[in-house]
């Protein structure tokens, strides 16, 4: 054996030049307890389980977030497109029709007072979108 390399049962550092098989994180003779590894596997299930369920809860409500935000954009190209002759006041309720040739127009006239193919009725609001307002 030459007279630098120590015995496998030994724990020299050759970079620091000691003896340090207390300062190993893991057992270094013969005699040590066994290494054990944890079964981690029923752990990983249920975090994955609940992560998976988290963001699929998130995912659905900005769908519906999406969907509403979608439905708004619909009715405001409806209602900006539709014809009128008035410039709408902010905060006010107008009703949207359509005529004989199927055009939407808009209207301050109550839904109860005509015989029009009733939409809706909508409030332009401070941001100048079109709100729906629900019956």
């Amino acid at each position: 054996m030459s007279k630098n390399k120590k015995p496998d049962q030994i724990v020299f550092n050759e970079d620091t030049q000691r003896y340090d098989s207390s300062l190993k994180p893991y057992a270094t003779n013969v005699g040590a307890p066994s290494i054990q590894v944890t079964d981690n596997s029923t752990w990983k299930t249920r975090n994955i389980n609940k992560a998976n369920k988290q963001i699929k809860a998130k995912y659905i409500e900005l769908k519906a977030a999406y969907d509403k935000m979608m439905k708004e954009l619909e009715y405001n190209t409806l209602v900006y497109n539709s014809r009128y002759s008035f410039e709408p006041l902010i905060g006010e309720t107008y009703h949207l029709y359509r005529d004989k040739k199927s055009e939407p127009f808009l209207s301050i006239i109550n839904p109860e007072s005509c015989n029009f193919d009733y939409i809706g009725s909508f409030v332009l609001n401070s941001e100048l979108i079109w709100k729906k307002v629900e019956a």
